[in-house]
């Protein structure tokens, strides 16, 4: 008897959700007829320089009635009334535009909530738009079909070599019990063998610990990346232990903007100015040689000048920051901090902050993610990044060296 009323029970589910679904589609269709079909008028008035049944001086034609046609969009078909002028040919472009741009209404309410625009916003801007509000629970199940999407592409195999890979964390907000509390978004982006830049891979970790980073490491190897010459980070605790166990043969760039900041938390503000001359002179080097020679000056003169624990920090980590004069100078500026990351990170940060906390740490991945393959898709991602023919020549002369 039970098990003929969870079947019951599972058959008035699959059944409201085909209904929502059929009513969500005509939500879409008409939408889109009706938007269609305004700017169809909007084109005709223009040829006509006038508005149907205006008095103008300026009217150089009128209309003679309409024709209906079908028309096949992604949210079904839909019947156009297309103008018909009594002179000129009416030629719409507006049809063309849209095959080229076309994206349904329901994609749009995925894509508000994945820019990071409340889900209240989302009611509101629905019911302005079509006089009817799309609840919390449809978006909701629209989400999850795009974050089947979004998981495929967080998790694609890695086909390419990445000679500069960066790497950072960044904490979101998720309810856990009735408390709020910080989930660790790991993030990965690369640029590839012909210097573009890509985004790698994100993951959830319980936070940015070297147990979490491990993880991350390994289900980047496990999908395929490879080719990795220098990795660019902070200096993240359990980060820079774990990088040897999964990319022995890479070499670790300690992010210069995050060490200049480390040698500022030793120092009074007022000599900020002047430990930042002396810090920039060390990077403006040649070479790592000389580089070192300059950071050593450097140490003994804020020593004389009674600043030992920032001295010592320089000592200590300078030759961290140092891993970049390996590569090509061409590269330099673009490889010896995390500021690529850093901005995409800002921007996530941003995106999400009108959600608040998240429900689960998946939610707060998804939207993260995101985030990320938008940026991946736009100039961000098409644009080279550097000239990795200067890369191949370096490795050139140092195997004939």
């Amino acid at each position: 008897m039970r098990a003929e009323e969870e079947k019951a029970h599972l058959k008035v589910i699959q059944v409201d959700e085909t209904q929502l679904k059929k009513d969500l589609s005509e939500l879409v269709r008409g939408s889109v007829e009706e938007t269609l079909n305004a700017l169809l008028d909007e084109e005709a008035d223009k040829l006509c320089k006038a508005s149907r049944y205006e008095r103008s001086p300026d009217r150089v034609d009128t209309r003679a009635g309409s024709y209906n046609r079908n028309f096949e969009t992604k949210a079904g078909k839909v019947k156009l009334k297309v103008p018909k002028l009594r002179t000129i040919p009416f030629e719409s472009a507006i049809i063309d535009r849209y095959k080229r741009r076309e994206s349904s209404v329901e994609e749009a309410l995925m894509e508000m909530y994945l820019a990071g625009v409340s889900v209240r916003r989302v009611e509101d801007i629905t019911e302005s738009l079509w006089g009817t509000k799309v609840s919390p629970s449809t978006i909701s199940k629209l989400n999850q079909k795009v974050f089947v999407q979004i998981d495929e592409w967080r998790i694609r195999p890695l086909t390419d070599e990445y000679p500069y890979v960066y790497l950072d964390g960044l904490y979101l907000k998720k309810s856990w019990g009735g408390e709020v509390r910080n989930v660790a978004i790991l993030v990965a982006i690369g640029v590839n063998s012909e210097g573009y830049r890509e985004v790698l891979g994100s993951m959830e970790g319980a936070r940015e610990d070297k147990e979490s980073w491990q993880a991350f490491l390994k289900h980047l190897k496990d999908r395929g990346l490879r080719g990795v010459n220098l990795i660019i980070s902070d200096k993240c605790l359990g980060l820079v232990e774990s990088i040897p166990y999964f990319f022995p043969e890479s070499k670790w760039q300690r992010c210069i903007v995050h060490f200049y900041r480390n040698v500022f938390g030793k120092a009074p503000r007022s000599s900020f100015k002047v430990i930042s001359q002396m810090l920039k002179a060390i990077h403006a080097q040649e070479n790592k040689e000389e580089a070192l020679k300059k950071a050593n000056f450097v140490a003994e003169r804020l020593t004389e000048m009674k600043l030992k624990e920032a001295a010592k920090v320089i000592s200590d980590g300078i030759e961290e920051t140092l891993s970049y004069m390996d590569f090509p100078s061409e590269h330099w500026r673009k490889i010896r901090t995390n500021n690529p990351l850093e901005r995409i990170i800002k921007e996530i940060k941003r995106r999400t902050k009108v959600v608040g906390a998240f429900p689960d740490g998946k939610s707060a991945l998804m939207l993260a993610t995101a985030r990320l393959r938008h940026v991946a898709s736009t100039k961000w991602g098409t644009k080279k990044y550097v000239d990795m023919e200067k890369l191949k020549e370096l490795k050139t002369l140092k195997i004939m060296a």
